[in-house]
């Protein structure tokens, strides 16, 4: 069992080693790729030195999985050359998510989907995985109609550039600007490019990827997405519109029974989710759990999780796990 990881000096390519290492998956050999301008230098991992490869030298040695996480455009060139050499690619960007011929994983939801032709995998967005991961046993139980969702997203979602940015402000140094605007104490309606129809990228991958994941073009979502200056996770407030009406008791013991879920709900000892609570954690928190009283069949939650794990680095490790039960079992 041989391993690549993409971008491996990247806010996420270093969860995605931090992940390897903590749930012990199993390789025989670990390839660490990087940029040509880092390549030839040495990485630890596990004890042991690695020496960064270029991308070239990967596809040469032809992994039996590779975990990219070094953007869109590399994986659009890079991602069919391991395929075209067998190796199965776990594409953490937005490069792939909503092509017909790729698939959309959420290994909690769709996992069983694959099979032995899906050689490039989707990662969906972080906001999305913890949205659809809250939701899945309770769309399976009532099904759902309409999902309001708005998002309040780490800055470590933009990537190390925009870590300094924050870190710079709130240390009253001049640097390199990663928004348009400050972000320190503020609060940016802005995540992605903005589109023709006035929603964000971001905002459009959260609806076109949901239905994507739930295989259900007929839910019904809008987003509004908000960056703000935390590094735990990112935070969604969530009103979904269910076919029929629901228990909160019942919902309460879904979510609870749920592997990958954990419900902090007790507003009376001031238990909710929050991003420092949810930091370097795999799973996603939810709580707030009440009834919207302005219409019927309808809930409001609140869910959070941070966003290079679960979000980013967790889920595509799981994919790999996924696989290599799969192999296992053939």
């Amino acid at each position: 069992m041989r391993i690549a990881v993409v971008g491996a000096t990247g806010l996420v390519g270093g969860e995605i080693l931090e992940v390897l290492e903590e749930r012990n998956v199993q390789f025989d050999e670990l390839f660490l790729v990087a940029s040509a301008r880092s390549a030839g230098s040495k990485k630890t991992f596990k004890g042991k030195e690695y020496t960064l490869m270029t991308m070239e030298e990967a596809v040469a040695v032809a992994p039996d999985f590779a975990i990219f996480s070094a953007g869109g455009g590399t994986s659009l060139e890079w991602a069919p050359e391991f395929a075209e050499v067998g190796t199965t690619v776990v594409d953490n960007s937005s490069a792939w998510r909503m092509s017909p011929d790729h698939k959309l994983i959420v290994p909690e939801i769709n996992a069983d989907s694959l099979g032995p032709d899906d050689k490039i995998i989707a990662n969906p967005n972080c906001s999305t995985i913890q949205m659809v991961v809250a939701l899945e046993p309770l769309r399976k139980r009532y099904g759902i109609k309409r999902i309001v969702v708005s998002t309040y997203q780490s800055v470590t979602g933009s990537g190390k550039a925009a870590v300094d940015q924050m870190m710079n402000e709130r240390n009253g140094v001049d640097g390199e600007m990663c928004y348009p605007h400050k972000i320190d104490q503020n609060a940016l309606p802005h995540i992605d490019v903005f589109q023709e129809n006035g929603y964000t990228k971001e905002e459009m991958k959260m609806i076109n990827e949901t239905k994507k994941i739930f295989d259900d073009q007929t839910i019904a979502l809008t987003a509004t997405t908000v960056r703000i200056p935390t590094m735990g996770g990112h935070s969604e407030a969530l009103n979904v519109e269910f076919k029929e009406d629901f228990d909160l008791y019942e919902v309460r013991s879904l979510l609870t029974a749920t592997e990958g879920v954990i419900v902090q709900d007790n507003p009376a000892e001031n238990l909710y989710p929050m991003p420092l609570t949810a930091h370097k954690k795999d799973e996603v928190f939810v709580g707030r759990l009440r009834r919207d009283e302005s219409q019927p069949n309808t809930l409001n939650m609140w869910v959070v999780a941070d966003n290079l794990r679960k979000g980013a680095a967790t889920n595509a490790v799981q994919i790999v796990e996924y696989l290599q039960r799969q192999m296992q079992e053939a």
